[in-house]
């Protein structure tokens, strides 16, 4: 690992910080990008379905811009177990979503899917990464995105797509994370996509139980030193749940915390639901690692510091 000028907190060294998607661009070297999770699903695990319907879910994303977002991801199946989706039914959920919000919005569009069917409607529709929780099960997906250019999410996860995995074990969670990643990142350079385009995710919660999710938190810089910016997708997952002993709807400030975390530890992607909340946590920390400028300077600035605002 590499040595942080500022104590307490992991700055990585990537060999690629400047990541182009499509007209934006972003420095990970000083920029975290704030992603927000739009699920197209009927059962997603948190909202429930309520972005199920198409104008429901397009106003959602660009909701999620207007709160702050850099970034929305939009996904047409959970990970959880469940029964197989149709390539022409997952894409028919997320395809006329990334249209919709591209011919609106340059904001940064991945799409959330392992197939590779999908993956290719997707990127002829706007999107600018695909986002595979399987880990590049199917090198047949790598092939697509090598030949659009678009970028990938590598995730770490052990079940086949939409297949219970019970009681996962690990000598060492962290570690072995790693050594996945790592293989995978190969895998997908020798299969063409650059390396300029890969992020990777070690999978809060995929495949693992509190406790492993808990350490991955603790240990993130060991994942961010591997040299590619990456992802936390920590929102409302179980192990905050479980950890804080609250039910979904009251895990925010759980989320939030654990977010900044990861950030601390060299994350440079966070996978959020509640946008507005998590780009004041986000940007709050870019300003206190001196990145970003305070939107204004007034308190203790004059010769008299004004009464404060209702």
């Amino acid at each position: 690992m590499t040595e942080t000028a500022l104590p307490g907190i992991y700055l990585p060294t990537l060999d690629h910080p400047v990541h182009t998607f499509g007209d934006r661009k972003i420095d990970f070297d000083n920029q975290v990008a704030l992603m927000a999770i739009i699920n197209r699903t009927p059962d997603s695990f948190f909202d429930g379905g309520r972005t199920f319907a198409l104008e429901a879910a397009v106003d959602a994303c660009l909701q999620a811009v207007n709160d702050g977002a850099d970034w929305v991801d939009i996904g047409g199946v959970p990970f959880s177990p469940g029964p197989a989706l149709s390539a022409a039914e997952e894409a028919e959920r997320i395809v006329p979503v990334i249209e919709a919000v591209r011919a609106r919005s340059n904001v940064i569009i991945s799409a959330d899917t392992f197939l590779p069917e999908v993956a290719e409607a997707s990127i002829k529709a706007g999107a600018n990464v695909i986002n595979d929780t399987t880990g590049l099960q199917n090198k047949d997906l790598a092939a697509v995105v090598a030949a659009s250019g678009a970028h990938l999410v590598i995730t770490h996860s052990l079940a086949a797509p939409r297949t219970v995995y019970p009681r996962p074990q690990y000598n060492d969670v962290v570690v072995e994370i790693t050594d996945f990643l790592r293989r995978k990142v190969d895998l997908a350079v020798e299969l063409g996509i650059a390396p300029e385009k890969i992020v990777i995710d070690p999978g809060h919660d995929l495949n693992k139980n509190t406790l492993h999710s808990l350490e991955i938190t603790r240990r993130f810089q060991e994942i961010a030193a591997l040299g590619f910016p990456a992802l936390a997708a920590v929102s409302n997952k179980d192990f905050i749940g479980e950890t804080l002993d609250q039910p979904k709807k009251d895990r925010l400030s759980g989320s939030l915390a654990a977010a900044v975390m990861c950030i601390m530890n060299g994350a440079r992607i966070v996978r959020m639901h509640n946008a507005a909340e998590a780009n004041s946590a986000v940007r709050f920390t870019e300003a206190a690692l001196g990145w970003r400028e305070p939107a204004y300077l007034k308190h203790n600035m004059g010769e008299f510091n004004e009464p404060a605002q209702p």
